[in-house]
């Protein structure tokens, strides 16, 4: 979770976009084409080779605007090696570039007959055409960040978790690369852009505030502790300094020097622009933690759970189902909890209990962070060489498990990550806050391996990538994250907590966090709930720690919506599921139903089932 939000390997909460924008469209489109193994079609007439050059085309103009992506993809070399030195504009005139570019591209898919294309061509343009629908009425709303593929769609401009302050030093650290003297010039010139990026979210912070649209006190507050952290560092030169000097150690020139001028000459400044902004608006805030009580409100929020979850479910109908879920997977859990000794107290109450084991904490400090990172990579050995079992077709999960920077941990979630480059120079990330080592322990971090490496994040995004560029690039919350919950799933089923029921309770009560927050995030948008209330709810009715679940529920004050997609996309993958082996009987096969879900690639839940019944034609010949 962004943020990881405009890098692809970042995209681990990809935009939703509404299932019905797809409707008839796509109601006959069979299974893309690279399910099953089949090869790639031959584009053998000039309307194939059009769409193509079409999709193509939307893509560039996308990258156009969002030069990070390209670097992030590995594709900004070339005839498109000038974004390398680029970075995206986030003045209120790049919104209104980046709506119109999406107007128009949009009419020509929707001008575009798709008339004997072929299958996966028909979903790459039915995909775009959601997708851009979405972000239309995102932008049409008032104000807010619309993420056109991504899934940070948020009311305010800069938080504890978004904002330029956040994604362009951890993007220059670990995406642009620096191999030789180009590139390092290039990171100056993205080092030089990063002050009016952050001057153009200055005006932006200025306008919505003009329209009362003030983000929580708490929210600010935090912000206000982390931008402090970045100016104390762009002041002393600090880690963007740091990060040329130390990869240009065999490239001739001056860099540290050029850097540092600029960061502590024009960068510096413009964070302080934006702490005294900030500081100003924190005088107006009130505690108010839900959209409810900001300007167009409900009508934000409506657009966001349905950007979110691809559905048309009303927050109460979404409050509805994660309690339902939330009791069945209780009910899984009270056995095993039995079992072990915890007999007295509810399923939330037993589990803070477990959770105060010593047997599965690890060391504070230093120690506790070296056996974390050990821990995961012991894990990720295991659930690789699980992979055979349950695909057919394998891709290489090309991961690395880094730290998140020290300044961005207290406003982050517990982990987040995704596919790297296409060319697989830059390796997917699995992203783990070790701000302090209590956020994990021994039973649920594994499953945290699985969602967001493999069979996770990293491990799908490979599959997209073998898409059209634009598929790589456009994703839907819902399928995301419920593919990623899918993957903790598939972790169970192959054996990950064999003989472990404890390791099998943290990976029930990570389900069931994602049904709490179904409930916690219509609570605080819908009926009003204080933060306060969200984190104490969500505190005792899952056993989850409070270092856990307090960013977690001031994340949800500021990504409104997003948090439902995990939940709602994971039963609907399961849905589909149990609907395939029973039309199958024993033609199916696990391997061949996850080849058609992820090499279907990224898409709308109306398009999976559809994805699935082509599967499901195909296996009955």
């Amino acid at each position: 979770m962004v943020t990881p939000e405009t890098n692809p390997w970042t995209r681990r909460e990809a935009l939703g976009a509404m299932s019905t924008a797809v409707g008839a469209a796509v109601a006959a489109l069979a299974l893309p084409r690279f399910a099953y193994g089949a090869a790639p079609p031959v584009l053998a007439s000039p309307k194939a080779a059009a769409a193509a050059a079409l999709l193509d085309s939307i893509a560039w103009n996308l990258l156009a605007l969002q030069p990070e992506q390209a670097t992030s993809l590995g594709i900004d070399d070339g005839a498109h090696a000038a974004l390398r030195a680029q970075l995206g504009d986030r003045s209120s005139a790049g919104v209104r570039k980046l709506a119109d570019l999406v107007r128009a591209d949009l009419a020509r898919v929707e001008a575009f007959d798709t008339t004997g294309l072929d299958p996966s061509t028909r979903t790459s343009l039915a995909v775009v055409r959601s997708a851009y629908r979405a972000a239309l009425d995102g932008f049409a709303l008032p104000y807010g960040d619309v993420a056109v593929g991504g899934w940070r769609n948020t009311p305010y401009v800069v938080i504890q978790n978004v904002g330029a302050y956040l994604d362009v030093p951890r993007f220059l650290d670990a995406d642009h690369p620096i191999r030789d003297v180009n590139d390092a010039e290039a990171y100056l010139s993205r080092l030089e852009a990063y002050p009016a990026e952050l001057d153009g979210e200055l005006e932006r912070l200025r306008g919505t505030a003009a329209m009362g649209v003030v983000a929580p006190g708490f929210l600010i507050d935090k912000a206000l502790a982390q931008l402090a952290g970045s100016s104390r560092s762009a002041h002393a030169g600090g880690g963007l300094v740091e990060s040329i000097v130390r990869r240009t150690k065999d490239i001739a020139g001056d860099w540290g020097r050029r850097a540092s001028a600029i960061v502590t000459g024009k960068v510096a400044p413009a964070l302080d622009r934006q702490i005294a902004e900030l500081t100003a608006q924190r005088a107006k805030a009130t505690n108010d933690a839900g959209l409810w009580a900001r300007p167009h409100g409900a009508e934000f929020y409506a657009w966001a759970l349905r950007a979110s979850t691809t559905t048309r479910h009303t927050p109460a109908e979404i409050n509805r189902i994660g309690l339902a879920e939330l009791a069945a997977l209780h009910a899984r859990m009270d056995p095993i909890l039995r079992k072990l000794g915890y007999t007295k107290g509810s399923v939330g109450e037993r589990m803070t209990g477990l959770g105060k084991d010593q047997r599965f904490l690890f060391a504070e400090g230093d120690p506790g962070r070296a056996e974390i990172l050990a821990f995961i990579q012991k894990r990720l050995d295991f659930i690789r060489a699980q992979m055979p079992r349950a695909f057919r077709h394998l891709v290489r999960g090309n991961v690395e498990v880094r730290r998140l920077p020290p300044d961005e941990e207290p406003g982050a979630p517990g982990a987040y990550g995704g596919p790297g480059s296409i060319d697989g120079k830059i390796p997917g990330k699995m992203w783990i806050n070790l701000g302090t080592t209590s956020l994990h322990n021994k039973f649920s971090l594994p499953t945290l391996v699985h969602h967001e490496a493999i069979p996770g994040h990293v491990w799908q995004g490979e599959y997209a990538q073998a898409l059209p560029t634009i598929r790589a690039m456009l994703a839907f919350n819902s399928y995301s994250e419920g593919w990623a919950l899918y993957a903790e799933t598939l972790g169970d089923e192959l054996g990950a907590y064999d003989g472990d029921p404890v390791g099998q309770l943290g990976y029930l009560q990570s389900i069931a966090f994602r049904a709490c927050r179904l409930v916690v995030d219509t609570g605080l948008h819908d009926r009003k709930w204080t933060r306060e209330q969200a984190i104490h709810w969500f505190a005792t009715t899952n056993g989850s720690g409070l270092d856990e679940v307090t960013p977690e529920v001031e994340r949800y004050c500021s990504w409104p919506g997003q948090a439902c997609g995990y939940k709602i996309g994971h039963s609907e993958i399961l849905r589909q599921r149990a609907r395939a082996k029973k039309a199958l009987g024993a033609r199916y096969d696990l391997r061949d139903y996850d080849d058609a879900v992820v090499e279907g690639g990224n898409v709308p839940l109306d398009v999976l089932a559809m994805n699935v019944e082509a599967y499901v034609r195909g296996e009955r010949g």
